[in-house]
C-alpha cells in the first residue's frame, strides 16, 4: 500500500489573550409615556331620529347605477332592507336545470352500477377461458431458464 501524503504544516508561536476590561452594568429605567384615552360619549337612543329623505350609505352607493330590467326587490317585513329577486322565469329555469341535472347523474350512477353487475361475471369468464387456451400445453407463456 501507499502511505498517505504529507500535508505541509506550520508551527505557529503560542498567544495569550488580555483579560477584558471590567465595565459597571448599565442601569436602564422603563419607559415612560402618557397613554391616549377616550371619553365615551353616551347618547339616548330615543334621540336617534331618521328624518324624511335621509338615505342610507348604500342607497347613495346605488343611486346612480341603473338596475337591470330582470331584477326586482321585494322589501324584508319589519326591516328597512330591499333584497334583489330575479324574475320568475329565471327562478324557474335554474330550478329545472339543477332538478334535471341531479336526476340525471342518479339515473346514470345506478344503470352504471347494475352494468358492473351484470358484465363482470361474464369478462370474468372470458378472461379465464382466454387464460385456459394460452396455457392449455403448459405453456405460460414465459421462457424457460436455460440452465
Amino acid at each position: 500500500m501507499a502511505e498517505p501524503p504529507i500535508m505541509p504544516s506550520m508551527a505557529l508561536p503560542e498567544t495569550t489573550l488580555p483579560y477584558p476590561q471590567i465595565l459597571p452594568r448599565p442601569i436602564l429605567d422603563a419607559p415612560k409615556a402618557a397613554l391616549p384615552y377616550y371619553k365615551p360619549l353616551l347618547v339616548p337612543a330615543n334621540g336617534l331620529v331618521v328624518y324624511d329623505g335621509t338615505k342610507s350609505e348604500e342607497e347613495e352607493e346605488n343611486e346612480g347605477k341603473p338596475q337591470p330590467p330582470e331584477v326586482k326587490k321585494v322589501d324584508i317585513p319589519w326591516t328597512n332592507y330591499q333584497m334583489p329577486v330575479p324574475q320568475e322565469e329565471i327562478m324557474v329555469t335554474a330550478a329545472a336545470t339543477a332538478a334535471i341535472s341531479v336526476a340525471a347523474t342518479l339515473t346514470a350512477t345506478s344503470l352504471f352500477k347494475q352494468c358492473v353487475k351484470v358484465f363482470k361475471p361474464i369478462l370474468m369468464q372470458l378472461a379465464k377461458r382466454i387464460q385456459k387456451k394460452f396455457t392449455k400445453d403448459g405453456n405460460t407463456g414465459k421462457e424457460k431458464p436455460s440452465g
